[in-house]
This record gives C-alpha cells, structure tokens and sequence, in this order.
C-alpha cells in the first residue's frame, strides 16, 4: 500500500480563503474611511469649546449690575461693564479673526434666583461651526 502524500489546497478551499479575506479587507477599509473624514472634527470640536470658553471668561469677569448706572445695553465691546451688557450678543460684536470666520456664537443672560437659592444671572454661551455646537453654562452672583 503506497499512499500519496498530497500537499497543496484545494480550489475550494482558495476560493474560501479569497472570500473571507476580501470581506475582512473591505470591513477594514470602510473603518478607515470613516475615520479619514472625520479627522478634522476633533480640531473643529477643540476650538468651537476654546471660543466657547474665552467668550465665558470675559462675560463673567464684569460686573453683577451696571456700576455706572447706565441701564441697556451698551453699543460697543468696550463700553460692556456688565454681564446684562452681553445678553443677545453674537459673534459680530467680538470682530472673531479670519481664520474663525464660520464660528457663530450667541449669549444669553437670564435672572435665576430659584436654582442657586439665591440672586444669580445664568449666562449661556453656545458656539456652533457646521454641525458641531457647544453650550457653555455659568451663574454670575452679586457676591
């Protein structure tokens, strides 16, 4: 009884093989795509919260009410003394530079006395470019 050693694959077996490998490949290349064109988004995402954040310091660091007794809304950025000033607000008053052209940013303030407990002004400030969007929240007190 002489045997034969046969070595080699069969067609089925190859066919097999090109399939499995063609369905991992295409599954890898469909990932990769998807993170090829969002790669931009963590940039835009880090700069809509940077806006978001530098817009709320300098709201917060004014004033509770007006200290020159001027009531409304003053016209320009420099004459803004209180957080009220800024109620309304967009990007046009803060001339954002060209490179942060398509960044809108809006800010609310509102009187809360119930959620502090005491009198306090809740300032939002939303930043948005495309479909990115970040909402920045602060209470400003009299203290």
């Amino acid at each position: 009884m002489n045997k034969r050693v046969v070595r080699g694959f069969t067609l089925i077996e190859l066919i097999v093989f090109i399939v499995v490998v063609g369905v991992g490949l295409t599954g890898i290349l469909s990932v990769m795509n998807t993170v090829v064109k969002s790669s931009a988004d963590p940039v835009v995402r880090k700069q809509v919260i940077a806006l978001a954040d530098s817009t709320m310091e300098e709201v917060m660091q004014k004033a509770y009410t007006d200290p020159d007794g001027v009531q409304g809304n003053e016209a320009t950025r420099d004459a803004m003394d209180d957080v009220d000033d800024y109620d309304g607000k967009t990007e046009a008053i803060f001339g954002l530079p060209a490179a942060l052209a398509g960044y809108s940013i809006r800010i609310s303030v509102t009187a809360d006395n119930v959620t502090l407990g005491i009198m306090a002004k809740k300032v939002v400030v939303t930043v948005s470019k495309g479909t990115e969007s970040f909402a920045l929240a602060s209470y400003r007190t009299n203290n």
